[in-house]
């Protein structure tokens, strides 16, 4: 008896994945458990493993192309009898994918279903029909996003979803190189231009003398080490300032919902890694409650889990603060793009010794500028320069984070 392998539910706001790669050929040996397909979302890399031991009977959808959540992807044999490979354009996929997975997307508003009050009021308000907005809501309901995604689409100029062909003969087109944007970057690419179409973004800059931290780092490493397993390196100190900050000014940490600002009482801090395939920005959880050694074994944790493609979705999701650390690539100062819909991120960047007055007389001084990127509408001026002032504090005098001041 065969076994389907078939795409998961790969997350709730997740429609469809890419398959990137096979790693069995038709015909061979498939164990238990053995990872057989790379799927590529817009989020993260999963691998898809045997469900039982056999022969890689059939594959029906071939690398590069998209599969809808619950899709038949091929399936595993008991015996020798094998079918052919799917060919580079396999249309026998897509037809056998799975009928509900279609109408979350395409769905109209269901006749006679009352429209939320947020939803109703932007209707009412751009003046729209909601009967011809695709609604992707529980029961064919229309939700705000279907709304906001809408008016977005609407808003730009018309423009084809993909170049159906190259622009044009290309003078040095054989000394270039063609490839095919991942999904994961063109959600990357979405992303960055939302946050730049949709938010009032500005940043402020200021600098930080890491002398005292450098100091504690040096004082404490080999004991913290011996006693944590892990070094005690700068995130920890940044994630502990930064919080203290958003305490204070809790804006930072909020976001913007429709007409109303959601405050948040908890603190998800967003570190941001650079992979091969892309910048992805895993999450501290609840990164108030973690002490110093938890806050750097979380992180080298989550960041070698992105550089080897094994992020979840759940590792993914959220997050109320974003830090990034163009630093260590060498980068001086930079202006970090927000991470929607988040009001804040802080860029660190590269230490560097410089000459500075200190109590009247020049001294050298291992420094770093700070970064703070905002969003204007939710954040004023003043408290964007207090969030980066109060951190700056915080990591020139380290007992602050401990007293919380």
């Amino acid at each position: 008896m065969a076994t389907d392998i078939t795409v998961p539910t790969l997350g709730e706001s997740v429609k469809e994945a890419t398959v990137a790669r096979w790693f069995k050929k038709v015909g061979e040996r498939v164990e238990m458990d053995e990872p057989l397909v790379e799927l590529e979302t817009d989020k993260v890399t999963v691998e898809i493993n045997a469900k039982a031991a056999g022969t890689l009977a059939e594959i029906k959808v071939p690398e590069g192309e998209n599969v809808a959540i619950g899709a038949l992807l091929g399936s595993i044999g008991e015996g020798g009898a094998v079918a052919k490979p799917a060919t580079a354009k396999a249309e026998p996929a897509k037809a056998e994918a799975p009928k509900p997975a279609a109408p979350a997307v395409a769905a109209k508003q269901a006749e006679g279903a009352k429209l939320a009050p947020s939803v109703e009021r932007l209707v009412e308000e751009n003046k729209l029909d909601p009967k011809a907005i695709p609604a992707t809501g529980k029961d064919g309901r229309l939700t705000k996003g279907d709304v906001l995604a809408s008016l977005e689409s609407s808003a730009k100029a018309p423009a084809p979803q993909a170049p159906a062909a190259p622009s044009g003969p290309r003078p040095q087109a054989a000394r270039e190189e063609r490839v095919r944007m991942t999904r994961l970057r063109k959600r990357i690419a979405e992303r960055l231009k939302q946050a730049q179409n949709t938010a009032a973004m500005l940043t402020t800059f200021n600098e930080v003398d890491m002398t005292k931290v450098n100091e504690a780092r040096l004082h404490y490493r080999e004991t913290f080490e011996k006693k944590h397993g892990v070094r005690l390196g700068f995130m920890s100190f940044f994630v502990k300032a930064s919080i203290v900050a958003l305490r204070e000014f809790p804006a930072a940490n909020g976001e913007i919902d429709g007409d109303d600002i959601v405050y948040k009482n908890y603190y998800d801090i967003g570190v941001a890694v650079g992979t091969p395939q892309g910048l992805v920005v895993p999450v501290l959880r609840d990164a108030d409650r973690l002490s110093f050694a938890e806050i750097e074994k979380t992180s080298a944790g989550l960041g070698q889990k992105a550089r080897d493609g094994k992020l979840t979705i759940e590792d993914l999701t959220g997050g109320t603060f974003t830090i990034s650390n163009g630093g260590v690539y060498g980068s001086l100062l930079s202006t970090p793009i927000l991470n929607p819909p988040q009001s804040g991120i802080l860029g660190m960047h590269k230490i560097q010794e410089r000459p500075v007055v200190i109590g009247g007389k020049i001294e050298i001084r291992p420094m770093m500028y700070l970064a703070l990127s905002y969003d204007h509408r939710i954040v004023d001026g003043r408290e964007a320069v207090s969030v980066l002032v109060r951190i700056k504090e915080c990591l020139e005098d380290p007992q602050r984070i401990l007293l919380d001041m």
